[in-house]
């Protein structure tokens, strides 16, 4: 992992690369056209593509003024495992990442940096001014986002964007975890109070589809869920207490009915419903406790959770180039 002497770069852009062969050229063009006089790097991720992403990246860059490291994965991974993948080879003192589908503006890059360095932030998210994701996605981030507000110590109506600003030495103290179930915004969280936000631009997708499926996001909300808060076991032991508590008044008023006017039999509706109301809430905390139980047996058994397959350097000021 990279000392703090060994910064050279004012900041690091990290994107992680999956499935972009199409959006390649446009987002490295971008990339040498942003100007700044302070001294960056890029980061790219190549997340187990099956496309072509790697081979588009180490041909077009040659086109480029960029100094540039690329990561190639053996398998996908997840975003967030790549994030952590790149913030270990990084050598910024800021680590800016963002999407390679160019909804989040290279050019933006300059303001979101300049922002922690005048606040003095630890963390900045971009906060999108209009959002440009399909509907179902706005959803599905809308209700990842209240989760991770509910259960997470962050500052109220935080929108946790992927256009994220981070200072260097608590991105290193957040890539020291190992474990297989990664959720950046959690770990930072663990870490620092000193998070803040900055409206900025969301453009429209080039070209593509997101990778962003219903499964992975519901893989995202589960990771937002267990990995960072007991919360939903404390639910669940609140909720059978309470079931437990009806239950017993039930049986009270059913002895005292019965004590008045005889045993009578009726409400056989009333007994499925609540047959199935309580089957299914067993169900639903055994499922809790259960995922909880599975992910401690993957740890456990030090499921990766990630790994490079190589590592390419490219720089224009060097013939010198490493695979």
């Amino acid at each position: 992992m990279n000392n703090l002497k060994d910064n050279y770069y004012d900041f690091s852009i990290i994107i992680p690369v999956y499935h972009s062969e199409q959006i390649i050229p446009n987002l490295l063009s971008r990339l040498n056209k942003l100007k700044s006089n302070k001294k960056w790097e890029v980061i790219f991720i190549d997340d187990g593509s099956s496309d072509n992403s790697y081979e588009s990246l180490i041909k077009n860059l040659q086109n480029t003024s960029l100094e540039a490291t690329l990561i190639r994965h053996t398998r996908n991974f997840g975003d967030h495992a790549a994030i952590l993948t790149a913030y270990r080879h990084a050598q910024g003192k800021y680590f800016i990442n963002i999407d390679d589908d160019l909804q989040n503006p290279p050019e933006e890059i300059i303001r979101i940096y300049n922002y922690a360095i005048d606040k003095k932030i630890d963390v900045v998210y971009g906060d999108y001014i209009i959002k440009q994701h399909s509907l179902w996605r706005n959803i599905g981030s809308k209700f990842a986002n209240f989760t991770a507000n509910l259960l997470l110590d962050l500052p109220k109506k935080l929108y946790l964007s992927s256009f994220r600003c981070v200072r260097r030495e608590i991105a290193l103290k957040a890539a020291e975890y190992n474990g297989p179930f990664v959720y950046i915004d959690g770990l930072l969280s663990q870490l620092t109070q000193s998070i803040g936000s900055l409206a900025v631009k969301h453009d429209k997708r080039v070209a593509g589809k997101s990778g962003y499926t219903l499964r992975r996001l519901i893989r995202l909300w589960l990771n937002i869920f267990t990995n960072f808060s007991l919360m939903p076991l404390r639910l669940a032991t609140i909720l059978g207490c309470f079931m437990a508590f009806t239950g017993f008044i039930g049986v009270i008023i059913v002895l005292i009915e019965s004590l008045i006017n005889g045993i009578i039999v009726r409400g056989w509706l009333s007994i499925i419903c609540a047959t199935l109301l309580f089957g299914g809430i067993q169900c639903f905390l055994i499922g809790i406790s259960g995922e909880y139980l599975g992910r401690v047996l993957m740890i456990v058994g030090s499921k990766p959770q990630s790994n490079i397959r190589n590592i390419y350097k490219y720089s224009p000021k060097s013939s010198k180039q490493n695979k």
